[in-house]
This record gives C-alpha cells, structure tokens and sequence, in this order.
C-alpha cells in the first residue's frame, strides 16, 4: 500500500495541524487545513467564518440536541447539512488531484474507501494541551482548560453526526499518536517514514 494522502484528526491542543503542516513540508506535499475553508467557500457559496466555526464543531456537544438544533429549511436540509456536502466535495476533489495532507473537517472517514490512505490521530493528556493553548494563544488556565474540554466535545458531536463512528476510537486511524509524549518533531518524523 502506498500512502498518496494523509489525513490528520486531532484533539484541540494536541499540536495536529502542526505536525500536519510539517509533516507536508518535510515531504514536499500540499495540506489542506485553512486553505479547506476559501475552497469550501467558493464551493458552497456560504461565509468563511461560518465555516471556520461550522465546519468541525457541532453547535451543541451532545448528539441528541444537535438532532433538533438545525433548521431545516433548505428542501429538507440545514445550512449545516449543506456545509457538510461541499466539504465533503473539495476533500474528494483535492484527494484526486494528488498527494497531500488534510487535517480535520472528518477527512478521514470522507476518503475511507481509498487504498492509498493514511488515517492518524493526534492526541495528547489534558496538561499537556492545556500547557500547549496556554503557550499558543495566551489564555488564562481556567479559560483554557474549559476551552480544551468545549471544543473536544463539539468535535466529537461533529463527527458522530455525520460519520456515526466515535471520533477519537483507536480502531477508525490506521494510528494514534501521543503528541505529549511522543513531541511534534518525533511525531512528523513518524508520519514521514511511514508516508
């Protein structure tokens, strides 16, 4: 099996979309993370802050609220569920244009199917996310870890709504790396090798 495309799931803090970044660098690739968000625009016709809020993170964490939450004015769909389909379609297009890496917005259960795949997880323990957003964006430790567990959630909700697989769970990536443990240059090291 040769992995062409990577896609990079990842816990808030985690350092994910870092090591996605570096890892394209490292091997020459394009990745997809907020460049997704103008292509999804130009897709879908819909706001990019929209989509940057919309796009991964359900508006409740809890799968039953977020059931009666959408308005469902468009011919029986939500902005929501129209969002969900010209993501799902740029993922597709960019995928078939050639190796790369994507990170988030469910691109790992989007490009299921394909043989030349490379599903990971980043994840790290609460501390050392919190210490990482503390670093990052500047936050106080209450704000932060309170950050960390909302966003998580709504991530989590995210994904079930639409894939109906429990994000997170070892058994949807082909890996799970520990970023706290492992650090983000030995983790970019990993995925180059394995890539």
């Amino acid at each position: 099996m040769s992995n062409r495309i990577i896609t990079i799931s990842r816990e808030f803090g985690s350092g994910g979309r870092t090591i996605g970044r570096q890892t394209a660098e490292k091997l020459g690739l394009p990745c997809y993370d907020q460049e997704l968000i103008e292509e999804i625009a130009q897709e879908s016709g819909l706001n990019k802050d929209f989509i940057k809020e919309k796009g991964e993170y359900a508006p409740r964490s809890s799968l039953f609220a977020n059931s009666f939450y959408y308005d469902r004015s468009y011919g029986g769909f939500s902005v929501q569920d129209l969002l969900w389909q010209s993501q799902r379609k740029v993922i597709l297009n960019l995928a078939d244009k050639g190796p790369c890496v994507i990170v988030g917005r469910c691109a790992d259960y989007i490009l299921q199917d394909r043989h030349d795949l490379l599903k990971v997880f980043v994840y790290a323990s609460m501390e050392k996310r919190e210490e990482r957003i503390l670093k990052v964006y500047g936050e106080s430790e209450e704000a932060a870890v309170k950050r960390l567990q909302e966003k998580d959630k709504r991530r989590r909700a995210y994904y079930r709504l639409y894939t109906d697989l429990e994000w997170g769970v070892a058994q949807n990536y082909h890996i799970a790396l520990n970023s706290g443990v492992l650090g983000i240059d030995r983790c970019v090291d990993i995925l180059v090798s394995l890539y």
